[in-house]
């Protein structure tokens, strides 16, 4: 039995005149749904492969970075804080995230898994709520986490060479936190793709190239037209919250680019929203 037909018999069926609390029933199916998609997320391989690729490269790539940039930090030719390196193998480690992201909605439309869950929950919305709910909850704990060790890890050697950087630093906690945030908001903005394109690869290289590619080639569209959508791009205004010194000074501030970069996560999610709403399974 799928985990998308034992939501449907676990439901209750909520027949008129029983006096049901329709709140209380509400909150009780969605609990159900809420396990299903928690059990069908952790079942499929890619989501271990994913996270441990994210904690490899989030933590291993930064204390490597630490590693061997500690003796320049340390020198008076140094033109870079050492506080942003504490967190510098997140940046590809967000690719994790956006695979997470992908696969948490369109791999059960390649396996046609989709009919199943919407013929067991009608209500699509519901399901796509309790998706989004399983993701963002994963990632935020998992960005954390990782930010966290590669902080430690990389923060060792930089120790060693006498520019550590104290956790109770400016700005340290916050980019901690902040980059479960970022990752989040990164692999919904990527679900949200993924329910407009029903497609793996075509959710990864809209996300991917708009994080990595534009996102470096707006910096040179000239005046300051351009400047500003260089700014707003998702990546580039989220990423900020990210690290304790932001590599690139005329960035949007931390809370002011990741507010941008929810505006984004809200208007492609309203547009998938209503796309699978609309649409055949």
């Amino acid at each position: 039995m799928s985990a998308a037909t034992t939501v449907h018999a676990a439901e209750p069926a909520g027949a008129p005149g029983t006096g049901r609390n329709d709140g209380a029933h509400d909150a009780q199916r969605l609990t159900h749904v809420l396990r299903a998609e928690w059990v069908k997320f952790w079942t499929v391989r890619s989501t271990a492969w994913s996270l441990a690729a994210l904690v490899a490269v989030g933590v291993g790539l930064t204390a490597v970075v630490c590693a061997t940039s500690a003796e320049w930090l340390a020198s008076e030719s140094a033109d870079e804080s050492a506080a942003s390196f504490v967190t510098w193998g997140m940046m590809l480690a967000q690719v994790a995230a956006v695979v997470l992201g992908a696969l948490a909605i369109t791999a059960e439309h390649t396996t046609g898994l989709v009919r199943a869950t919407y013929a067991a929950v009608p209500r699509r919305g519901r399901v796509l709520l309790a998706k989004a709910i399983v993701l963002g909850g994963v990632l935020t704990v998992a960005g954390i986490a990782t930010a966290l060790g590669g902080y430690l890890a990389g923060n060792f050697f930089l120790d060693r060479a006498g520019v550590g950087v104290p956790l109770d630093g400016d700005g340290v906690l916050r980019a901690l936190v902040g980059n479960g945030l970022y990752l989040t908001a990164l692999g919904l903005l990527t679900f949200a793709v993924g329910l407009l394109v029903r497609h793996t690869a075509a959710a990864l290289s809209i996300v991917l190239g708009t994080v990595f590619v534009l996102g470096n080639l707006a910096f040179a569209l000239p005046g300051a037209w351009g400047e500003w959508i260089a700014k707003t791009l998702p990546g580039n205004a989220g990423i900020g919250l990210t690290t304790p010194v932001n590599f690139n000074p005329d960035a949007l501030g931390p809370w002011t680019g990741f507010a941008v970069m929810l505006l984004w996560v809200a208007v492609v999610g309203a547009a998938g929203t209503l796309a699978a709403l609309r649409r055949d399974a």
